[in-house]
């Protein structure tokens, strides 16, 4: 468990992060514990623990973030519950976010896609490949919440978010010129931007079915409706999930991409690339009572941590893991052993967005753009019948994802002597 307090944070931010669980995983096994953040931890490394957590007996755990990153997100932001609002709140927004859904709005990013590619090639210059992925999901999220929005608003509202962001992981000391100070009062007048749209929008009554109109619109059994701080926080909640996951994704995308040129043929990279990175290395659950799985007792109150990065690199689940293979995917995966998006309840419920637009994206670029030069092709949209395609090739990528399965019943589970 480390020091006092400290516990074995120094340990994990010393090394790669990655290196560290695999060391404790090699040692301990698939379950150990630890004190990291402040906290005492319990590691999840196999796929039957994580489903355990995040599927089977989900209502046992619940959703934990620090208090800091709490504020500046917003407290009313769904991934921040569970219970009825967590669930009348995904489904809202999963609905929004839907296939069927951002059909309206393929033809949107297919335009932001071209346009950023051709910005980012001009004048033969060098580019942050994260930084400007962030730019085009920033503005594919502000797309697929507002639809059409004023110039003004998207300035100002990137603006102040940029600076959230910078003090979301910074060290929380609420004390003026701190990096959290200022995300503080940026994330204040994130709020009053919010509400000015709000209030144009209801003036307006306009009929788009963005995802700001559907909560809106939301009402819950009894007919309540949303606050304007409910609706900002889950709006500025569903940007930020939108914004730095998927550019990272779009990132390692280029990165394996142009190592080899084979890929370029075939560009069924998009699997492969999201269990290489592992974007979310892992996620935070809390347990609510002292729970009991294979024999290990989990405190009440302890954080447990399903290790997705773990169980995505696990030779035992994707032979040679370390090397980058697209057609591993030509065959399912295992059951559990593949959650870009997490699992259950609380999996991305906007990852119908995110891999309509890492294809967009990769499709102009490996069509359009020279693999040595990196120089903008024609500007003439891509015929529909290839989008077909595309579109068909994105839908495809659900059944890698084990949709549909069976569900387990909910049940707690009997207390047994631990060995």
């Amino acid at each position: 468990m480390g020091y006092s307090y400290i516990g074995e944070t120094l340990q994990l931010y010393s090394q790669d992060p990655s290196v560290f669980f695999a060391n404790k995983q090699k040692r301990y096994g698939d379950i150990f514990k630890t004190h990291i953040l402040g906290y005492p931890c319990v590691m999840l490394a196999s796929p039957e623990a994580a489903r355990f957590v995040l599927v089977t007996y989900a209502h046992l755990f619940k959703p934990t973030y620090p208090k800091s990153k709490e504020r500046l997100i917003g407290p009313s932001a769904l991934f921040f519950h569970q219970g009825n609002y967590h669930s009348r709140l995904r489904k809202l927004v999963q609905s929004s976010l839907s296939p069927e859904a951002l059909r309206k709005i393929v033809d949107d990013i297919d335009a932001l896609a071209i346009s950023s590619l051709e910005s980012w090639a001009e004048n033969n210059q060098t580019i942050n490949t994260f930084r400007v992925m962030k730019k085009f999901s920033f503005e594919v999220g502000i797309l697929a919440i507002f639809g059409q929005l004023d110039a003004k608003y998207k300035k100002e509202l990137n603006k102040n978010y940029s600076i959230v962001e910078k003090g979301y992981n910074s060290f929380p000391t609420n004390l003026p010129g701190t990096a959290y100070y200022k995300a503080m009062v940026a994330r204040r007048k994130l709020s009053e931007i919010l509400r000015e749209i709000i209030c144009e929008r209801k003036e307006k009554r306009t009929v788009e079915k963005d995802l700001l109109i559907h909560l809106l619109n939301f009402k819950d059994v009894k007919g309540k409706t949303l606050t304007e701080d409910q609706i900002a926080d889950n709006v500025i909640g569903v940007l930020f999930a939108a914004q730095d996951t998927t550019a990272s994704a779009l990132t390692w995308i280029l990165k394996y991409l142009y190592d080899d040129q084979k890929l370029l043929e075939a560009v069924k990279v998009i699997l492969e690339s999201l269990r290489m990175s592992s974007i979310i290395s892992f996620t935070f659950r809390e347990a609510v009572v002292d729970v009991e799985y294979n024999g290990y007792l989990i405190p009440k109150g302890w954080k447990v941590m399903p290790l997705f990065r773990n169980i995505h690199h696990n030779p035992e689940f994707f032979a040679d893991p370390r090397n980058f293979d697209a057609s591993r995917f030509e065959v399912a995966p295992k059951p559990n052993t593949y959650m870009p998006f997490g699992n259950g309840a609380h999996a991305c419920p906007g990852n119908e967005l995110a891999k309509l637009e890492m294809m967009i994206l990769i499709h102009h670029l490996v069509t359009k753009f020279s693999h040595a030069l990196i120089t903008a092709g024609g500007k003439s949209k891509i015929p529909k019948e290839q989008y077909s395609t595309a579109h068909s090739q994105y839908l495809g990528m659900d059944s890698h994802l084990g949709s549909g399965r069976k569900r387990e019943a909910k049940q707690i589970p009997r207390k047994r002597d631990a060995s």
